[in-house]
């Protein structure tokens, strides 16, 4: 695997880049062929909070996970974590959709991996469903209706493009738009 390791705001030790390629590296287990594409690392610290964030490109997936905590190595772990479960969900996912076959699935190996004893864990549950017209309206006035409603996310209807978009809160507290493509 190929690691792009950076800090933001702080120098990356030796010993904490060992730590992140150690960890990272057991999910190798969950892939028939090693991963050719480049891991992206974040680590960043802000007010006493250390965050970590993994991206890895995939053809067809994107796998991607954030953990913050008072603790640098914690925040890794923790991130490994997430992205073997998102593994374990994404591959149950897949092997319900194409009981034989390649493409996407051939990515996950079958045999004598966690995954493949992991397959019928977590079914998707879904618990509640709303629906509501969508007013057409500007990004501003969304925005303020998500804030009014106290949600961190607002679906609308564009009234320039005339399509469906999202606004949300990002974790930085500025606001971020989802645009049908």
């Amino acid at each position: 695997m190929n690691y792009n390791i950076r800090g933001q705001r702080f120098q990356v030790t030796d010993a904490l880049r060992e730590y992140v390629e150690k960890k990272l590296s057991r999910l190798e287990r969950y892939f028939e062929s090693p991963i050719t594409s480049e891991i992206n690392v974040t680590l960043s610290v802000t007010k006493a909070q250390h965050t970590v964030e993994v991206m890895i490109p995939l053809v067809g997936v994107m796998l991607r996970a954030e953990d913050k905590s008072e603790d640098m190595y914690a925040s890794i772990d923790m991130v490994v974590d997430k992205l073997e479960r998102q593994i374990r969900k994404y591959k149950t996912k897949v092997n319900r959709k194409f009981r034989q076959g390649s493409g996407v699935r051939a990515l996950f190996r079958e045999e004598g991996s966690a995954v493949s004893v992991l397959e019928e864990e977590e079914d998707l549950e879904l618990v509640r469903t709303k629906r509501h017209i969508l007013k057409p309206m500007d990004v501003e006035e969304a925005i303020l209706q998500m804030n009014m409603v106290g949600h961190n996310f607002f679906v609308f209807a564009n009234a320039e493009s005339k399509e469906v978009n999202v606004v949300y809160r990002r974790s930085d507290g500025k606001y971020g738009l989802i645009e049908q493509g």
